[in-house]
């Protein structure tokens, strides 16, 4: 790794670690410290996806425009000005105009690290580059989830205070990182189509490869991380009977899979192709879905079902070490040059489309309707591999077979070609 990508994995550890500071304590902080009630609660976290879906179609055209060094530069001053606002703040209108700057600020963050990443790696790296950047993201969120949890007292809300500056703290830390390396200019792509630096959503909606990308990104979004911490959690507390501490395991699990399974993985998929690994994890999510099954609708003891629930978990992080260095990159070489912030933008757009849908109907679902949930997202598990399988049939061999192309950039957004391998 050059100086330019070690400042960008230290850049998503940093930001990371920040987050995992006071992401799982808003929900206290809000409602039981500042003393506003669970309905002002509930309205910051949907604010945070309100404010992530407002800015994101802007975010690709100004990364297009200015590059994505700026952009993620004013991200995390506004970020680092809304956790701080928000750790001082004690009325509702004040809370939710801070979390609008933090959930903002966090948003954009996303496209912009992932188009620095795009700068900064060839077709050989760019794998392993989005595999490490997952890697520390996760390790981040858990650091700074396990030392935040020691840091907060419910009683006090100095120390939730303190907690949302140190997260401020690391916001503009990164500033300094991140404007002291220079960075590249995006490679010129041989044979690539040349695409108007305005960021055209005209011109993205017309590559059927990348729209195709996006909706089974949805599914994977909706699928998967939309249910962690609602539909899923709910099911296993309402149908398996899963205590509290139970469930933190079974989180802990997922977490520990990815960090310990994320470059084991990357071995097997770096020469497979992008497709079909895609394929693949919904095959495993499929499975996932079936354990949790037994777990809430079968027969056995507390302990089968307690252990079954923690290896759904697992097996969600299996296919999420699976996922980080596959559509990540293929988002990249699907963008026409000088096109990747704009194509990285409506990427993140569905995510949060699918992080603000998925818990809204999983939530009531798993808690109230135990075999229609399981059995609905199971065969939405198996519409990944249907989906996958069918963007395969769109993507160039340089695009699904990565490590075949001759040079070391990837030909982005032409159309499918034969290839005797």
């Amino acid at each position: 790794m050059g100086a330019a990508m070690r400042r960008i994995h230290m850049g998503n550890a940093l930001s990371a670690f920040g987050l995992g500071f006071t992401v799982p304590y808003l929900y206290v902080y809000v409602a039981q410290v500042r003393g506003l009630g669970a309905m002002t609660a509930g309205l910051v976290l949907a604010v945070f996806a309100v404010a992530a879906l407002v800015v994101l179609p802007f975010a690709g055209r100004a990364i297009v425009r200015r590059g994505p060094l700026p952009v993620l530069l004013a991200a995390l001053v506004t970020a680092a000005l809304g956790a701080l606002s928000l750790g001082i703040a004690s009325s509702a209108a004040a809370v939710l105009v801070s979390a609008a700057l933090l959930g903002a600020g966090q948003a954009v963050m996303q496209p912009a690290l992932a188009t620095m990443i795009v700068d900064c790696s060839s077709a050989e790296t760019r794998s392993r580059a989005f595999a490490t950047q997952f890697f520390l993201q996760n390790l981040g969120l858990g650091v700074g989830g396990l030392i935040g949890g020691h840091l907060v007292d419910t009683t006090s809300a100095a120390s939730f205070t303190l907690l949302f500056a140190i997260e401020a703290a690391m916001f503009l830390l990164l500033v300094v990182v991140m404007a002291t390396v220079p960075m590249p200019h995006a490679p010129r792509i041989e044979g690539a189509p040349v695409a108007s630096g305005r960021g055209s959503w005209k011109q993205l909606l017309g590559n059927r490869a990348m729209v195709q990308l996006c909706v089974l990104g949805f599914v994977l979004f909706f699928a998967c991380y939309g249910q962690f911490e609602s539909g899923l959690s709910a099911y296993g507390v309402e149908a398996a009977g899963i205590s509290t501490s139970a469930l933190g395991t079974a989180l802990a699990a997922n977490t520990l899979v990815i960090v310990v399974a994320q470059f084991a993985v990357l071995r097997f998929v770096e020469r497979r192709r992008r497709s079909r690994v895609i394929a693949a994890v919904g095959l495993i999510w499929a499975v996932a879905w079936a354990v949790a099954g037994y777990a809430g609708l079968g027969h056995g003891s507390q302990e089968m079902a307690t252990a079954a629930f923690v290896s759904t978990y697992a097996l969600f992080g299996l296919g999420e070490a699976m996922l980080s260095p596959t559509v990540a990159p293929l988002v990249a070489d699907l963008a026409p040059e000088g096109m990747a912030g704009q194509y990285n933008s409506a990427f993140a757009l569905v995510k949060q489309l699918a992080l603000a849908v998925g818990p809204a109907v999983g939530g009531p679902l798993g808690a109230s309707l135990h075999a229609p949930y399981i059995v609905a997202f199971l065969l939405f598990s198996l519409g990944i591999t249907f989906l996958a399988v069918r963007l395969g049939r769109q993507l160039t061999e340089a695009q699904d077979r990565p490590w075949l192309a001759k040079s070391r950039v990837v030909a982005r957004g032409g159309a499918p070609v034969s290839a005797d391998v």
